[in-house]
Order: C-alpha cells, then structure tokens, then sequence
C-alpha cells in the first residue's frame, strides 16, 4: 500500500511540473515580442529536424526498394547473358567436332547475403536461400562480374557458403578467351586479389587480359568474368605466378546468384 501511496504521489508530483512548465511558456510567450519570435523559431526548428529525419527514413526505405529492384534485373540479365553464352560455346563446338552435345545448364537462383567474413583466412558467406528454393551443398556463388565463393551447407531457409576469400576455394579459370586453364585462388592479403598458379615458365602472360571461368567445371558456370592480370612474379625461386585484381568487391557485396548444376551427379558419377 505504501509503495502504491509513493507511485501516485510521483505522479501527482510531475503532472503538477507539466502544468508549470506550460504555464511558464505561456507567460514568456505573452511577455514580449522578442521572446515570442524566438519561442516560434525554437519550435520551428524542432519541426524541420522532424521533418529533416522523416524525410531520412523514407528515403532510407525508398533506396532499398530501388537497389532490390535493380538486383531483380541484374539476375535476369545475367540469366540471358549466360544463356547467349552457353549457346555460343555449343555452336562453336559443334562447328569443330560435326556433333557435340549442349555444355551442362545451369539453374540460377537469386540470393541475399546476410552474414559474410572478410578478416580471416577462412572467410564465409550466408545467403537467404535454402534447400525450399532449391539450394544444394556445391552451388556456385558468383556475380554478373565475378566469382564469390562456393555453398557448402544448406539449411531450409538459408545456406551457408565458403568465400573465394578462403584457403579451401579454387577456380578453374582461364586467362583470355582461348588461354592457358590454371587455377586461381585469393591470394590471402588483399580482398579484391588472386592469383593464378602452375604457369609454364616459356608461356608470355600479357598484362591487362581479362580471366574468365574456364567452363571445365562441374561447379562454377563457363565465360564469368573474373578480374584482370597485372603481372607475374615467381615464388619460391620455381613457380611462377599470375596476379589478378578481382572484379567483384566483397566489401559492398549484398546481391549474389546461386548457380546449380542439375548434371553435377552424373558428372561426379562418370569421374569416378
């Protein structure tokens, strides 16, 4: 009863400041011009700041809606692109050989990364999509401009994935459209740097070449551009190396595509 007694006395107590409060500014409103400007635009800043910060937020709202929207059109974009490609490296098979059969398509599915590491060297990706939308363990995870990684677990709703920024993580790349296949991996310092390895000493290794995703692969689809060399250097005294500045920038990456395989088992079967 007495705690109660002191709860309602402490409300008393502050409706009985409010009134006061209220009563004052009226007083000062009503007591001169210059303070009733300066109450006026006290109150007006106020509004503008509340103003100001709604007008934030809905802007806030509004970007986001506009970055989902132009991430739909990329993926679809990219889907076609991929498409065209795809086409275009059967045709020119076919050309060669008199009959080959159409390079494994690809399911391709949107995805947004909720959770990613950067500052190891076991860097990790987590993507909203699941075995529901049709994820599976060894899904691609790449970008209209790049490779990000690989998945390597799936949960119902969301996958979790290995980074190319990741020791475990090599991709068959090629360097130009008709050069040498080597492997390329993160070269373990830089976010946005790999390298590619095992290069034959006489082979001339031009700066500025594009490197693609060599399409010899069960996993990652064929022709994805990946970044650009800049130079060669041996390690070790006896391999020689091909640095590649990546395309893709893992620190502002959100959007991201899972590329599925649905001749990945029959591939892994007959490799046996």
């Amino acid at each position: 009863m007495a705690a109660r007694k002191r709860v309602y006395a402490g409300i008393f107590t502050a409706a009985i400041f409010i009134l006061l409060e209220l009563a004052a500014l009226s007083m000062l409103h009503s007591s001169s011009t210059l303070q009733n400007i300066w109450i006026n635009r006290a109150s007006h800043n106020v509004m503008a700041a509340g103003w100001g910060a709604a007008g934030r937020v809905r802007e806030y709202f509004t970007l986001r809606k506009q970055n989902d929207i132009l991430a739909g059109r990329n993926f679809e974009l990219f889907k076609e692109l991929q498409h065209y490609k795809e086409l275009e490296r059967s045709m020119k098979a076919m050309a060669k050989l008199d009959s080959a059969g159409l390079p494994p398509r690809f399911n391709y599915i949107p995805a947004e990364i909720t959770a990613m590491g950067t500052n190891t060297r076991h860097n990790y990706i987590i993507v909203d999509k699941g075995s529901d939308a049709g994820v599976r363990p060894g899904c691609a995870i790449v970008m209209p401009n790049g490779v990000a990684g690989m998945i390597y677990a799936v949960d119902k709703h969301y996958s979790y994935g290995l980074s190319l920024m990741n020791d475990r993580i090599n991709v068959s790349a090629r360097i130009g459209r008709e050069g040498l296949v080597a492997p390329l991996r993160w070269d373990g310092r830089r976010t946005d740097h790999a390298t590619l390895r095992d290069i034959p000493l006489h082979l001339e290794i031009p700066v500025g070449d594009t490197v693609w995703t060599s399409g010899i692969s069960k996993v990652y689809p064929p022709d994805i551009p990946m970044g650009i060399t800049e130079g060669v250097h041996m390690e070790d005294g006896a391999v020689r190396v091909v640095d590649v500045r990546l395309f893709v920038d893992f620190a502002s990456l959100r959007y991201v595509i899972l590329a599925e395989n649905p001749d990945r088992d029959i591939i892994e079967e007959l490799s046996r």
